[in-house]
C-alpha cells in the first residue's frame, strides 16, 4: 500500500502528535502558533527550525509568526482552506481509502492526453465535476488527463500558473480527498492523470519566503518574473532544489500522479555541475523503478539534451517534450498567421512540418529570428515519436490570444480535417486541449482574481491591454480585450458540453473518437514494437511525404496542403485513414492527405 510522502518540509504525523518544520534562515525569531496556540520552534542546523506538538489532529490549522509580527502559512502546507493568507490546515495523508494498489500505469506511447483546466472543464469547476466526465473520456479514447497547474494561488480564479503554495491543491476545486478520489476514480477506468508544475517562479501575491528565507532567490539569475529562484547558491542550493523535488515526489506518491509536466524548464537556470533537471529526472526514475511514470517539459530551447534513452530505449530523466515547433507550422499553414514566434515558421512551413514529424524539433542549432537570429534547439532525429507530445491547440495558444479564440473560429475546416488526422494518427504522442474534440466554441480566456488588492487588478488589466495595443485589430481600441480580473471572463470560458449533441459540433466529436479508434488499433502496435527511424521529402512544395519505420512494420503520411490536385507514388499498403475524395488516397486534392501502414513478413 502506497503511504503518505515523507519529507524534511511542513507538517507530518510521528508518534505522539505532528512535527512541523520551517526552513528560515534569514529569520530571526520564529513562531508556531496552531489553532491560536503559541509555540516556541527551536532553531536547528543550517536554517532550520522544528517541534513535535504532541496531540494535534487532522484539521488542525496552523502558521508561522515571523520576527513577532507576520503570521505565514507554511511553504509545504497540504491544504489552504482560507487562500493563500490564511492558516494552513494539518492534512492526514493516509486517511483516504484508495483502491488502486494494483495500478501501476501504462506505456508513454499509449498515452492520448486530455489537458484540462479544473475550473472550466465544467459547469461545477471542481474534482467531483470532472471525475463525472471520466467515462465520456475513456470512451472517447483519451488515456490520460492532464491538469493545469493545482498550487494554490491567490483568490477563486486563475489558470494555475500564479500558485505560490506548490503542496497544497487549491481549494477553489476541492479539497485534498477530492483529488485523491478523482485519480482514484480515473485509474479504475485505466486512465492515468498528469499534473502541470510550475518551478521556476511563485505567482505576485500571497508568496512569504522573502520574509523569512531571502536566500530561496538570487539575483546572479534574471527571469521575466524577477530573480530567479536559487537552484545553485552555495548556502541554500541544496535545500531549494529538494522542496521542488520533494514537490514532484509529493505529487507522485501521495497523490499517485502518473506524471508531470513541468513548465517552461528554460527559466530554471542553474550553474550546479549536475543541473536540476538532471537531478529532478533521475531521483523519479531511482524512486519509482516498477511504476509507468512519465515526465514532460515545456522547454522553449529544445534541448534534446533531457530527453536522451539508455540501451534498453527507456528514458534516463524525461521521456519527452511539449512539441511547439510543430504546433508552429500548422498554425502558420491553417492560419496564415505570421506575427510573433510564428514569423520563424512562415517562411518555410512546409519543409520545417517535414523536419517535425521525421526528427522532433524544426530547429536543431538553426539562427531563430525571435531570438534574434541567435541559434536554438539541439539535434533531436535520433530520438523516438514517443519523446513528443505534439498539439494543434493548448492553454497557452488558445489562452494567450487577446479573444482566447480556438483553432475552429481561425481555420477553414476542411484544412482542421487534414491536420487533426495528421497530428492523431502520426506516431508521436496527442494531446488534445478540452473541448477541441468537439470544436468547442468556447474561448478560454486569460482569467485571474487578485481581490482585494485591486493595484494588483487594475496593474493586469492595464498590462493585458498594452500587450495587445501593437497588434492591429487592438491598435486603436483595447477595449475589446476581456478584463481577466472580471468573474464574466472566468464564466465565459467553461465549456459548454450542450455543444455534443448539436452540428456541426457533434461531427467532429463522431470524428475525433475515429482517428483515436484507429491511433488504438493500428498506430499503438507499431509504437511500441521498436523505432528504427524516420525519412520525409517535399515531392512538391506543398506536399509533405513522411515514413516512420517500426520494428512491426512502417507508417506513411502523404499530406497536400496546396490547392492542385497531387498523386502519391508507390501508396503500397493498407490505408487506414484519408479524407481525400476518392476515398483512397490515390488522388489527393488540396488540403486532404492519406495514411497508409505495411506489416513486415
Amino acid at each position: 500500500m502506497r503511504r503518505a510522502h515523507s519529507m524534511e518540509f511542513g507538517a507530518e504525523f510521528v508518534d505522539g502528535g505532528v512535527r512541523f518544520a520551517l526552513w528560515a534562515p534569514t529569520a530571526h525569531d520564529v513562531t508556531l502558533v496552531v489553532d491560536g496556540q503559541d509555540h516556541a520552534l527551536p532553531a536547528a542546523e543550517h536554517g532550520w527550525r522544528r517541534t513535535v506538538v504532541p496531540g494535534v489532529k487532522a484539521g488542525a490549522r496552523y502558521g508561522f509568526r515571523i520576527d513577532g509580527d507576520l503570521v505565514v502559512p507554511d511553504p509545504a502546507s497540504r491544504f489552504q482552506p482560507e487562500d493563500v493568507s490564511g492558516p494552513s490546515e494539518v492534512i492526514d495523508p493516509n486517511a483516504f481509502g484508495w483502491t488502486d494498489d494494483d495500478w501501476k500505469g501504462r506505456p508513454f506511447e499509449e498515452a492520448v492526453i486530455y489537458e484540462t483546466h479544473v475550473g472550466t472543464a465544467t459547469p461545477e469547476g471542481t474534482y467531483d465535476g470532472l471525475a463525472e466526465r471520466l467515462e465520456y473520456l475513456r470512451a472517447l479514447g483519451v488515456t490520460a488527463i492532464e491538469l493545469l497547474p493545482l498550487a494554490d494561488f491567490k483568490g477563486t480564479r486563475n489558470w494555475g500558473y500564479d500558485g505560490v503554495l506548490p503542496y497544497a491543491p487549491d481549494s477553489a476545486y476541492g479539497r485534498p480527498d477530492d483529488l485523491k478520489r478523482l485519480i482514484d476514480r480515473a485509474h479504475s477506468l485505466g486512465l492515468m492523470v498528469y499534473i502541470d508544475a510550475v518551478y521556476n517562479h511563485f505567482g505576485p501575491a500571497g508568496n512569504y519566503l522573502h520574509a523569512y528565507a531571502k536566500t530561496f532567490f538570487t539575483e546572479r539569475h534574471q527571469t521575466p518574473w524577477g530573480a530567479g529562484i536559487n537552484f545553485d547558491g552555495k548556502e541554500s542550493g541544496h535545500t531549494v532544489r529538494q522542496y521542488f523535488i520533494q514537490n514532484a515526489l509529493y505529487w507522485l506518491e501521495e497523490y499517485h500522479f502518473d506524471g508531470i509536466r513541468f513548465d517552461a524548464v528554460h527559466a530554471i537556470l542553474d550553474d550546479s555541475e549536475k543541473h536540476f533537471l538532471a537531478e529532478l529526472g533521475e531521483t523519479i526514475r531511482e524512486k519509482f523503478p516498477d511504476r509507468q511514470i512519465h515526465l514532460m517539459l515545456e522547454n522553449e530551447a529544445n534541448q534534446a539534451t533531457w530527453l536522451e534513452r539508455d540501451s534498453g530505449g527507456k528514458p534516463k530523466r524525461h521521456d519527452a517534450q511539449w512539441a511547439d515547433d510543430l504546433h508552429h507550422c500548422w498554425h502558420v499553414l491553417l492560419t496564415g498567421e505570421d506575427a510573433g514566434y510564428y514569423e520563424s515558421f512562415a517562411d518555410k512551413p512546409v519543409e520545417r512540418l517535414a523536419r517535425c514529424l521525421s526528427e522532433g524539433f524544426a530547429y536543431q542549432g538553426e539562427p531563430f529570428k525571435t531570438l534574434d537570429n541567435h541559434p536554438r534547439g539541439e539535434p533531436s532525429a535520433h530520438l523516438p515519436p514517443s519523446a513528443f507530445v505534439t498539439f494543434l491547440q493548448n492553454h497557452d495558444q488558445v489562452g494567450n490570444r487577446a479573444l482566447g479564440e480556438r483553432l475552429s473560429q481561425l481555420s477553414d475546416p476542411k484544412k482542421l480535417d487534414l491536420a487533426r488526422g495528421g497530428f492523431l494518427l502520426a506516431p508521436q504522442i496527442p494531446m488534445l486541449w478540452m473541448g477541441e474534440e468537439w470544436s468547442a466554441s468556447t474561448p478560454f480566456l486569460f482569467f485571474v482574481d487578485f481581490a482585494p488588492d485591486e493595484e494588483l487588478n487594475k496593474a493586469v488589466r492595464e498590462g493585458r491591454r498594452r500587450e495587445f495595443k501593437s497588434f492591429a485589430a487592438f491598435a486603436d481600441d483595447t477595449s475589446k480585450i476581456p478584463d481577466p480580473t472580471d468573474k464574466k471572463t472566468f464564466d465565459d470560458s467553461k465549456l459548454d458540453w450542450s455543444e455534443l449533441e448539436r452540428a456541426p459540433h457533434r461531427d467532429v466529436l463522431a470524428e475525433t473518437k475515429r482517428l483515436l479508434a484507429i491511433r488504438r488499433d493500428v498506430v499503438v502496435p507499431l509504437a511500441k514494437s521498436g523505432y528504427g527511424g524516420a525519412t520525409a521529402t517535399l515531392p512538391r512544395p506543398d506536399v509533405v511525404d513522411c515514413t516512420w519505420r517500426f520494428g512491426a512494420g512502417t507508417l506513411r503520411f502523404v499530406a497536400n496542403v496546396g490547392d492542385a490536385e497531387f498523386r502519391p507514388e508507390d501508396l503500397s499498403g493498407a490505408v487506414i485513414w484519408t479524407n481525400a475524395p476518392d476515398g483512397r488516397g490515390a488522388s489527393l486534392a488540396g488540403w486532404t492527405g492519406v495514411f497508409v501502414t505495411e506489416q513486415n513478413q
